[in-house]
């Protein structure tokens, strides 16, 4: 069983910063792939970044070079630090684990549906 509590969403401007935790209450954590996805309002839920436990990082196209995804295996926390947010960035942002499916997996649409989710944490950016 795994258990995943998703912190750190807030409202913030155009421009700024948040960074997403993500605690894992798991059994064999560093053995599955991890992967935070978004829903916004009236749209798809997509994936926003993976990580699996060799540590290969996937990314949207529509985040790289402003999301960072990491994981911290002594303290059981994934992270989504993320730079110059923008309006479209707002959405329900969720955390995600599964063993069965790859870092690209999470990119498919329609999204896939990993084993284990967190309740989601709103994201707002304000232009």
């Amino acid at each position: 069983q795994v258990t995943l509590v998703e912190s750190g969403g807030d409202s913030v401007e155009s421009g700024g910063s948040l960074r997403l935790s993500c605690a894992v209450f798991a059994y064999k954590y560093s053995t599955y792939v991890w992967t935070w996805f978004r829903q916004a309002p009236g749209k798809e839920r997509e994936g926003v970044a993976a990580i699996d436990s060799d540590g290969k990082t996937t990314y949207a196209n529509s985040v790289t070079g402003r999301f960072t995804i990491s994981r911290d295996n002594a303290k059981n926390i994934l992270y989504l630090q993320m730079y110059s947010l923008k309006p479209e960035d707002t959405a329900m942002y969720y955390c995600a684990a599964t063993p069965f499916y790859t870092c690209n997996d999470a990119f498919r649409s329609p999204s896939p549906d990993f084993t284990y989710w967190g309740q989601g944490i709103q994201v707002t950016v304000s232009s």
